[in-house]
């Protein structure tokens, strides 16, 4: 006999279109029913990709119509906005995961390591908190977590009484990162779904209070963490870092492409190490120049501004003392607080 097991057992072959995991790995199954040799399943998605809803639903009625025993197979993909089986209303997944007190959550991404996105998430992270906001920064990068050097804290988090996690706090942002929870340089050998509920866990297990911005920092590229992210909590916007070269701006167009399948809006792309200038007062653009404004006007998003290669933005994150919160008055600093006056803006 047909067995839920079996079912969800098969549908491990159909892959989230763009992603190497599965549809069940990702939580996507919601109901599975049997009568007699037909099978019904229904999925849930965060994404309101049409294209994407049509492909799991075409692969998956297929893998469950090659199960012996299996006579017809029906396969419903909800989506935002569309209604529950069973019930009235709107999909609940268009509300997934909303946390109470919260107003923004912004996710900093990258197509690739090495561009600088965690600094960049730092500073303008101190940036939104020296314009007045009230900040968090959640490092997702559970593999190479770098938030805890970068903001000068090693605390581990305490607990409420209503058994959250309570997260340290410097220079006024609250800060939680896998770095606060193992101890010294212990690597974190995980698969997919660790990390997944990981995420998961920053959020329902982390008691963030009343925030006006939650910038995420993501790991580089377009893996795990980032679509477990996109699956925990409805995002209201992705930022993108790149430095000028063609190699990086390559893959960035992968960023850009992963977040607008599960239906984050851009809002917009951050020039890292944009050009040095040398004690002389020669400008010298190591990595080219303006790459990352061309590929702004180029996908039709905002531009958000340059940071030049500073001595006092790598002494400041090595240093665990962000440039914004030592010289905000100075160039370095500026940079950042400009980038963070965009994102504050109401179009942003």
């Amino acid at each position: 006999m047909l067995s839920e097991d079996q079912i969800k057992a098969a549908l491990r072959a159909v892959k989230y279109p763009g992603f190497s995991r599965d549809v069940v790995s990702f939580g996507l199954v919601k109901q599975v029913g049997i009568s007699g040799g037909k099978v019904s399943v229904v999925m849930a998605l965060t994404s309101a990709n049409a294209d994407a809803a049509r492909q799991i639903q075409a692969e998956s009625e297929q893998v469950i119509c090659a199960l012996p025993g299996v006579s017809d197979a029906h396969v419903e993909v909800q989506q935002p906005g569309t209604p529950q089986a069973g019930g009235t209303g709107t999909n609940p997944w268009a509300q997934q995961g909303r946390v109470p007190g919260i107003r923004k959550i912004i996710a900093v991404a990258s197509g690739k390591g090495g561009v600088g996105k965690s600094t960049v998430s730092v500073n303008l992270a101190c940036a939104l908190k020296h314009l007045g906001s009230r900040v968090g920064l959640l490092d997702c990068d559970i593999y190479g977590p770098s938030i805890p050097l970068m903001m000068g804290i090693r605390e581990k988090p305490t607990i409420s009484d209503d058994d959250k996690m309570v997260p340290p706090v410097n220079y006024g942002v609250r800060l939680m990162s896998m770095g606060f929870l193992v101890d010294g340089d212990q690597p974190v050998i995980w698969r997919g779904p660790m990390i997944m509920k990981t995420i998961q866990q920053f959020f329902s297990a982390v008691d963030w209070g009343e925030l006006d911005y939650l910038l995420v920092d993501l790991p580089p590229g377009t893996g795990d963490a980032q679509l477990s992210l996109c699956q925990t909590v409805p995002l209201d916007g992705g930022v993108i870092v790149t430095t000028p070269q063609e190699a990086s701006l390559g893959v960035v167009r992968k960023g850009i492409g992963m977040f607008q399948k599960v239906n984050v809006p851009i809002l917009g792309i951050v020039e890292n190490m944009s050009y040095f200038t040398t004690p002389g007062g020669e400008r010298v653009e190591i990595f080219g120049h303006g790459g990352g404004r061309a590929e702004a006007v180029r996908q039709g998003v905002e531009f958000l501004g340059e940071v030049a290669l500073f001595q006092e933005i790598r002494e400041g994150g090595d240093g665990g003392q962000p440039v914004v919160v030592t010289g905000p008055e100075t160039a370095p600093g500026q940079a950042f607080i400009n980038i963070a006056k965009r994102l504050m803006s109401p179009t942003a």
